[in-house]
């Protein structure tokens, strides 16, 4: 089945879902024996029901790198960068002793419009994998780069949405 992998998903835009569309391919590949790793930029504790639910299964690792607060693109700090770069550096050894068949990036495309990491070195990691790794790559605004390189991509849209409305996350459901 490994021969079978190898494609690049882009689910990116501005609605909500990027990172659930994430984890149910990450459900559906561990359903079928497929190792999966979800490594997640700018974000930290286990407080999402996706991470949570993750943690219980076999075959699912989830990483998470960020410094416990939310990452402002006009006042990135020292800490931010490193976290990404670590983030870059476990997606490296992931994918060079390939050690799943399916590799999320969660947030990467945050990552890269918010000047954690570049695209250059994200597409690097991308073109040097061996070619059973499945990747995925989720957030707002991906580099014109990420949707010319993918080979699927995904817009989330937002037609209308509760908090719209005034309605807070709910716990379930939102996170």
């Amino acid at each position: 089945m490994r021969d079978e992998l190898g494609k690049i998903h882009l689910i990116t835009g501005p609605g909500k879902g990027k990172t659930t569309a994430a984890f149910g391919l990450a459900l559906r590949a561990v359903g079928h024996g497929l190792r999966v790793h979800v490594i997640q930029f700018m974000k930290t504790g286990e407080t999402t029901g996706e991470v949570l639910a993750a943690r219980k299964l076999e075959g699912i690792r989830v990483e998470q790198f960020g410094t416990g607060r939310f990452v402002n693109p006009r006042e990135v700090s020292d800490g931010d960068k490193k976290a990404a770069a670590d983030a870059m550096a476990v997606a490296k050894v992931v994918i060079e002793k390939g050690e799943c068949e399916l590799l999320i990036l969660d947030e990467i495309n945050p990552a890269v419009s918010f000047g954690l990491v570049s695209a250059g070195e994200v597409l690097r990691l991308l073109r040097d994998r061996s070619k059973g790794i499945e990747v995925v790559l989720t957030g707002r605004n991906a580099p014109i780069e990420f949707v010319e390189y993918a080979d699927y991509v995904s817009i989330i849209e937002s037609k209308k949405h509760p908090f719209d409305q005034g309605l807070e996350a709910r716990k379930g459901i939102e996170w």
